[in-house]
């Protein structure tokens, strides 16, 4: 049973090996040069005081590269799922070959088990090892751009793939017991798939830890430069900015984003009088009337240093939400076929 099922799935197998194997090999031939650049160019670039530059120089290295790769591990999940768990089970239902098997002294619930965990397991193992090839690929990248908290990059790095591609091999085998036809199933995955996962990544991941808050006073901007991030002594680079607010000294929200208004869009209006240019004293008697109005920025955000605990907490989310699906997949299964 289990070498017939290898035998079933071989062509996706070889199609994946074949996918993880071309990542492997760009990885090989490219990522120890990209860390030698980075290494002996980006991270001593400050006693030189050229890093703007060199920064640019370097995130410009391999661009095809990175844009290819970058996008792999959205798309993988959502394939295995489409690919090898949609029609796991619809094209034996679609076809009728399941008889064959329950033919020889094989019971249906063994049936599906052997072929739900071999398949299951094998897309799981690609796309964690993917995950790991493009993860040290990046590495050094993500040392300079410190995005790793963002949703476009955490997804596609660490163990979080695994927990991905799970869910979308049991949501796929799930579709196919329930719509019991190959190509709708497939379709039905990649739409579910798609929207569980972007609607996740937006109003669920930066809350899976509570976010810290830190409030400030608001900072008029200087003649150099934007305001200061308030509590910029908490908040460091790399960590991740959920929300921004302006409140009055009564605590109602009068902004966004540094400012007054929706988005903070709306300035402060002063008339400068004959000569046209501000005062010498402006910004710091408009920064005098701020704080005596009370007027302040609060800001939730996540630590980078909650970069671990969060992968763990979205794998075992992805992946509980898998075991369920699969146990939903076999109580149908049983109920449809009895």
């Amino acid at each position: 049973m289990i070498r017939f099922a290898w035998l079933q799935a071989r062509t996706q197998t070889a199609a994946a090996v074949a996918v993880l194997a071309a990542a492997a090999v760009l990885a090989a031939v490219t990522g120890p040069r990209l860390l030698h650049f980075y290494d002996t160019v980006v991270a001593t670039c400050g006693p030189h005081n050229d890093c703007a530059s060199v920064t640019t120089t370097f995130l410009s290295s391999y661009r095809l590269l990175q844009v290819i790769l970058q996008p792999t591990l959205l798309v993988l999940p959502a394939l295995i799922g489409a690919f090898w768990g949609a029609p796991l089970v619809a094209r034996e239902l679609e076809t009728g070959t399941f008889r064959l098997a329950w033919t020889q002294s094989v019971t249906r619930q063994r049936w599906l088990a052997v072929k739900f965990a071999l398949a299951g397991l094998a897309g799981m193992a690609i796309a964690g090892l993917l995950s790991l090839i493009l993860t040290w690929w990046f590495s050094s990248i993500d040392q300079v751009q410190l995005n790793r908290l963002t949703p476009g990059v955490f997804g596609v790095r660490g163990i979080t793939p695994i927990g991905y591609a799970a869910f979308a091999f049991a949501l796929g085998v799930t579709a196919g017991v329930l719509i019991r036809r190959t190509i709708p199933a497939m379709a039905a995955t990649l739409v579910v798939f798609t929207g569980i996962r972007l609607a996740f990544s937006v109003w669920v991941e930066p809350y899976l830890i509570a976010p810290l808050r830190v409030t400030a006073a608001l900072v008029m901007p200087t003649a150099n430069g934007p305001a200061a991030t308030p509590g910029a002594s908490a908040i460091k680079a790399g960590d991740l900015v959920v929300s921004e607010q302006v409140i009055n000294a009564a605590g109602r929200v009068i902004g966004a984003n540094g400012g007054i208004g929706p988005n903070g869009e709306i300035g402060i209006q002063v008339t400068h009088g004959s000569g046209g240019q501000p005062p010498a004293d402006f910004n710091a008697a408009v920064q005098e009337c701020i704080n005596r109005l009370g007027v302040r920025e609060v800001v939730t955000y996540q630590p980078l240093s909650r970069y671990w605990p969060l992968q763990w907490d979205e794998t075992l989310i992805f992946t509980g939400l898998a075991i369920v699906l699969a146990g939903l997949s076999f109580w149908q299964f049983r109920r449809r076929l009895t």
